[in-house]
């Protein structure tokens, strides 16, 4: 059974303790540029960034899917991923309560998700050896930044 490229992401954002985290059903607006927006938010740029680079390795990890367009790594106040059908919005707290998507979207379906404890599950030999490392993210993240240096020079 395919697990929703929506739930993924939205259980990445809840192992790094985001606040918050919803998703937007856009399917029904005639003017939505994607199927579902992923919102969360954080306290800190560091979490802000840590969430961002949970989601990458999750979605690459369990979705098979890799981000087509990224913004917001050079400051970590509101990161945003584009997988195509879904759109990830990570921000600052501070940030989520001044533009307040929610209230932009307020047409759409809205979902809530909660932290909820999982029952540990028995790890398989052969899927940890093909386990995408959570330092990909790091690298990722590293080599986005240094072409964004390169464009600004």
């Amino acid at each position: 059974m395919r697990i929703s490229p929506v739930k993924i992401i939205a259980d990445a954002m809840l192992e790094k303790k985001a606040q918050d985290v919803i998703s937007l059903d856009l399917r029904g607006i005639g003017t939505a540029i994607c199927d579902h927006f992923v919102i969360c938010n954080a306290d800190s740029t560091t979490a802000v960034a840590a969430i961002a680079d949970n989601v990458l390795v999750k979605m690459e990890e369990k979705a098979e899917m890799k981000v087509l367009r990224m913004q917001g790594l050079e400051n970590d106040f509101w990161i945003i991923l584009d997988y195509g059908e879904v759109v990830v919005h990570i921000f600052l707290t501070e940030y989520r309560n001044f533009y307040r998507l929610e209230d932009l979207w307020a047409d759409a379906k809205l979902r809530r998700f909660k932290d909820e404890p999982k029952a540990a599950a028995p790890a398989k030999e052969e899927e940890s050896s093909s386990r995408v490392k959570p330092k990909a993210a790091s690298k990722l993240r590293a080599t986005i930044k240094k072409k964004t240096a390169k464009k600004t020079e």
